[in-house]
C-alpha cells in the first residue's frame, strides 16, 4: 500500500533499525507455571536477562499506547500479525521473531491491504505520506478504544510521552503503573533496543485506581 502526495506530508523521521522489526521483550520473565494466575499471563519478579540494561538505568521510559502496531518502511505499510500455535502464516508474512517456545506463537508483519479487515488502517493512513518508523493505530474500532480517541489515527512511537524518572524495580514499576491510565510503558535504549511492561502483566486494570 502506497498512499499520499509528497507535497502533503506528515512524517515520523525516525530511521528504522533492525530491532524495530522484532517483537519487544517484556522486562520480567513470565509465570508459565501458572503459580500466580493463568499460565503465561502474569510476570514474576525475575528480570529478563535480555533486558538488563533497563534495570541498570539505561534508556528512557515512554508511554505504551493501547492499539495495534504498524510499520512503515520505504513508503510501504505493514500491520502486526500473529500466527497462532500450529497455524500457517499468510502469503507475504515477514517474521519478526522466532516461534515462541512457550506459547507456540510467532509475531510478524503483513501488508495492509484493500480488504474490510484493514478498513481502519486505511482510514488512519488517509492521504498523508508517512516516513519510515513504527506507529500505533488507535481509534474507536481498535481494542475497544481505550485511548478514547474520536477517530482512527497513527501515533508515532518516536513521539510517545516520556517518563524521565520512571522506576526500574518490580515494586516501583507496579506502584507507578497502578496510578496511571495507560496500557504500560516501553523502554528505549539509545542503540535501538526496546523493552516493555504492561499493567496487565501485574494483573492491574487499565484504568487508574
Amino acid at each position: 500500500v502506497r498512499v499520499g502526495d509528497p507535497h502533503r506530508q506528515r512524517r515520523c523521521t525516525k530511521e528504522l533499525k533492525g530491532d524495530s522489526m522484532k517483537k519487544i521483550p517484556t522486562i520480567f520473565l513470565r509465570d508459565f507455571a501458572g503459580t500466580i494466575g493463568a499460565p503465561g499471563r502474569m510476570v514474576t519478579r525475575e528480570p529478563d536477562p535480555a533486558c538488563g540494561w533497563v534495570f541498570a538505568g539505561e534508556g528512557v521510559a515512554t508511554r505504551k499506547y493501547d492499539g495495534t502496531c504498524v510499520l512503515v518502511r520505504d513508503d510501504t505499510h505493514y500491520k502486526r500479525y500473529e500466527v497462532k500455535k500450529g497455524g500457517t502464516p499468510p502469503a507475504g508474512f515477514e517474521p519478526a521473531n522466532d516461534v515462541d517456545p512457550e506459547t507456540g506463537k510467532q509475531q510478524g508483519w503483513v501488508l495492509i491491504g484493500s480488504g474490510p479487515e484493514d478498513k481502519w488502517h486505511r482510514e488512519a493512513l488517509g492521504d498523508s505520506l508517512w516516513g519510515n518508523g513504527t506507529f500505533e493505530l488507535i481509534g474507536p474500532k481498535v481494542q475497544g478504544n481505550p485511548e478514547k480517541t474520536a477517530s482512527h489515527q497513527f501515533v508515532p512511537h518516536s513521539e510517545a510521552q516520556v517518563y524521565p524518572d520512571f522506576p526500574r524495580d518490580f515494586d516501583g514499576i507496579k506502584a507507578a503503573l497502578t496510578g496511571m491510565d495507560v496500557e504500560g510503558v516501553v523502554f528505549h535504549h539509545p542503540d535501538g533496543r526496546m523493552a516493555k511492561i504492561k499493567k496487565k502483566d501485574f494483573g492491574l486494570p487499565r484504568c487508574a485506581i
